[in-house]
């Protein structure tokens, strides 16, 4: 029988009561759908969908949003994202980086070629202005400036009165990170409270906020470092050389390479050394660390990556091996 082939029935006999009257039905039999022909999303693609809708939400419920960039893996997808999300119109926020005064040259010059490529407002905030205006203690040339960078976020946050500042933060990365909201409450005195988190039920999110008090949002919360470095390879975003193998000197030290620069130089007992090495992430290059790596692709760290245990800021950085609860003190105190 065809699909729209008209067929005369008897009435069933429950409906007997209704008369003889004769019946026309219509049997239609569906057709069949072709799975071959419907595009299918990989979890990369939901991944993405996700994070350009919390981009769009923090834009349209915000009204000082601003987007923090340190020219490292997670913020260069970031950036990406958000100009997918909003091109070809500009950003609806600024873009800014928090710069300690220690960060890697390549790293600084990506940063300024990636902003500048797609036309956009940047603005550095130092730590270095910081300990001029006597905001923080010089912790000396050769120290970590991590810890220093909360208060000269809390002042840039302050000067042009951000109310939600968007963020590369992944969950994956840390426990205390694990804790956090894809949007993130801080109250007046930027300081953040796990025990106040806001619901957030099927992907609905809250991001009301009172004069004075800002959110940290994080649209790469869900994302892990494979993820990451899948999405770089399938987008072809380009990072600073540092990310992948190259030889360097460096020196070990609490069980870390660090590179030899000049805030860092070998002490007593230590010895220079060149290694092949890669940066798993970067930052401050007092604290950030290498890893022996051999891989000089985009292919090859993501085999590297699915093999590894161990998080990238759990075997690289060291301001977060002060103590098991280093980066939930620093979060408490305004740290992004």
């Amino acid at each position: 029988m065809s699909t729209a082939e008209i067929v005369t029935a008897e009435p069933d006999q429950c409906l007997a009561g209704l008369g003889s009257a004769r019946t026309e039905a219509v049997l239609v039999s569906p057709t069949p759908i072709d799975r071959s022909a419907t595009p299918s999303v990989d979890h990369l693609g939901l991944l993405e969908a996700h994070a350009i809708f919390i981009l769009r939400e923090v834009a349209a419920e915000s009204e000082r949003p601003v987007l923090l960039f340190s020219g490292g893996k997670d913020s260069a997808v970031l950036l990406h994202l958000a100009a997918k999300a909003f091109r070809p119109g500009g950003f609806p926020f600024p873009v800014l980086h928090v710069d300690t005064g220690h960060n890697f040259p390549v790293v600084i010059e990506y940063r300024d070629q990636q902003v500048a490529d797609l036309g956009e407002r940047l603005i550095v905030a130092s730590v270095q202005q910081s300990i001029d205006d006597g905001r923080v203690a010089d912790p000396g040339p050769n120290a970590s400036r991590n810890r220093l960078q909360t208060t000269t976020l809390l002042d840039a946050i302050a000067e042009h009165s951000f109310d939600a500042c968007i963020g590369g933060a992944r969950r994956d990365e840390d426990k205390a990170r694990a804790k956090e909201r894809v949007l993130s409450f801080r109250d007046a005195f930027g300081q953040w409270d796990p025990k106040r988190q806001r619901p957030e039920l099927w992907h609905l999110y809250q991001g009301r906020v009172q004069p004075g008090e800002s959110l940290r949002a994080f649209p790469l919360s869900d994302w892990t470092e494979l993820d990451i470095w899948q999405y770089i390879g399938r987008e072809g975003i380009t990072l600073p050389s540092i990310y992948f193998s190259h030889r360097r000197p460096v020196v070990e030290r609490d069980g870390m390479l660090l590179a030899v620069s000049e805030w860092v130089n070998p002490g007593p007992g230590e010895h220079a050394t060149e290694e092949t090495v890669r940066f798993r992430t970067v930052g401050d290059a007092t604290c950030t660390g290498a890893v022996r790596s051999a891989a000089s692709t985009v292919d090859e760290i993501i085999s590297e990556v699915a093999a590894s245990r161990i998080s990238e800021r759990g075997a690289t950085r060291a301001d977060d091996r002060f103590s098991e609860t280093a980066m939930e003190d620093r979060k408490r105190e305004g740290y992004f």
